[in-house]
């Protein structure tokens, strides 16, 4: 099975898998590109994004600068807003929903390695995918680690280390990610 079979199924894999290591470099490649544009780039701005990502929405607008690991494995609804600095490793799927917006300094994690120190030194990588539905706002300064789904309409508070699910239309933040309320403008 080859490596990047193995990496989107979320089995272990080789991390310096040749193949592996050439996509990478051609997704840096376009992340330079979208990231040496000017601010009313726009055209080329979703052209390249589109280049990079398994799927763009419509009116999908992502501020620079970006750090994308592998980018195929990203795919996008419509209406969706990600600020600054946005960095993602998708060694999974990264699913984003439709009407989302994302602040600045958010990171994604899909990727994990082994905790013994020996396989950890064989360079040895596994992954869980990280999915966000519609309608969620993700405050600025969070990391969203493996396996994660933002459900329907969730908010998470600025500076979360989001561990685990995010039920829908919730109110959760913190490090670790805690559900505080509904997400409403008014305490319930």
């Amino acid at each position: 099975m080859r490596a990047f079979d193995a990496m989107v199924k979320g089995e272990r894999y080789w991390i310096n898998d040749p193949e592996l290591v050439e996509i990478r470099f051609k997704t840096r490649d376009l992340v330079d590109k979208i990231n040496q544009l000017g601010p009313r780039d726009e055209l080329e701005r979703q052209e390249l994004l589109r280049q990079l990502c398994g799927r763009v929405g419509e009116d999908v607008h992502v501020e620079k600068p970006i750090h994308i690991d592998y980018g195929c494995n990203i795919s996008f609804g419509d209406h969706v807003f990600i600020n600054f600095d946005w960095t993602v490793l998708d060694c999974c799927e990264v699913k984003i929903g439709s009407h989302v917006f994302i602040g600045p300094h958010v990171s994604f994690y899909t990727a994990h390695h082994p905790l013994d120190k020996q396989e950890r030194a064989k360079h040895i990588g596994f992954a869980e995918p990280i999915t966000v539905e519609d309608n969620v706002w993700i405050g600025g300064n969070c990391v969203i680690l493996p396996g994660v789904t933002l459900k329907e309409g969730c908010v998470i508070g600025a500076g979360s280390v989001v561990t685990k699910d995010v039920p829908a239309g919730m109110l959760a933040l913190g490090a670790p990610c805690r559900v505080i309320r509904k997400a409403t403008d008014t305490k319930e």
